[in-house]
């Protein structure tokens, strides 16, 4: 690892444990529901809803973000096992997560990812939604760094990847739903 990647670890670390340790955060069971509204049925019933309610916008929201997410996914999973960045429990011996992560690296953090992916969608889409939207995609992301699964730049990649793939997905569905 070069010495800027070192030093943002160590910042990193270090932002990590002032959380913990510092503010010693106590709100376990609230943080765990909303990092699991953040595990993908939601985004899913919430789409197949406004597809069913919704006819023409519902319908572009929804195959916008099937395409968004087949990105996410497919770069989620790329990151996550090129980059291979070990949890937080993994790099500090005397800490424990309060969860069970789904999988083994932490760079990037698929749900920050998914959740401004789906902020992203509701503001191009619903845009009256956006202020709600992201306000619920920075608590998924937030309660990751606070069950101990992630550092707070997981969180910055998440949320850039899942922005990035969410306008990718409403700009091929638009290329895709052009008459010709």
């Amino acid at each position: 690892m070069n010495t800027f990647l070192q030093r943002v670890h160590h910042l990193d670390t270090l932002a990590f444990l002032w959380v913990h340790v510092t503010k010693g955060f106590q709100y376990r069971r609230s943080v765990r529901f909303i990092s699991h509204t953040g595990d993908g049925p939601v985004y899913f019933l919430v789409a197949l809803a406004l597809l069913l309610l919704e006819p023409i916008v519902g319908a572009t929201f929804f195959w916008a973000g099937i395409i968004a997410y087949v990105f996410d996914v497919s770069l989620y999973l790329l990151l996550k096992n090129v980059i291979k960045r070990d949890r937080p429990a993994v790099k500090i011996t005397t800490y424990q997560a309060w969860i069970t992560p789904s999988d083994q690296f932490s760079f990037p953090s698929g749900h920050t990812a998914a959740a401004f992916l789906f902020a992203c969608l509701i503001l191009n889409f619903y845009p009256a939604f956006a202020i709600p939207a992201f306000i619920w995609a920075t608590a998924i992301g937030m309660s990751r760094v606070l069950l101990g699964v992630h550092y707070p730049t997981d969180l910055v990649a998440g949320a850039i990847l899942g922005s990035a793939c969410a306008f990718w997905g409403i700009y091929l569905h638009a290329i895709m739903s052009a008459p010709y």
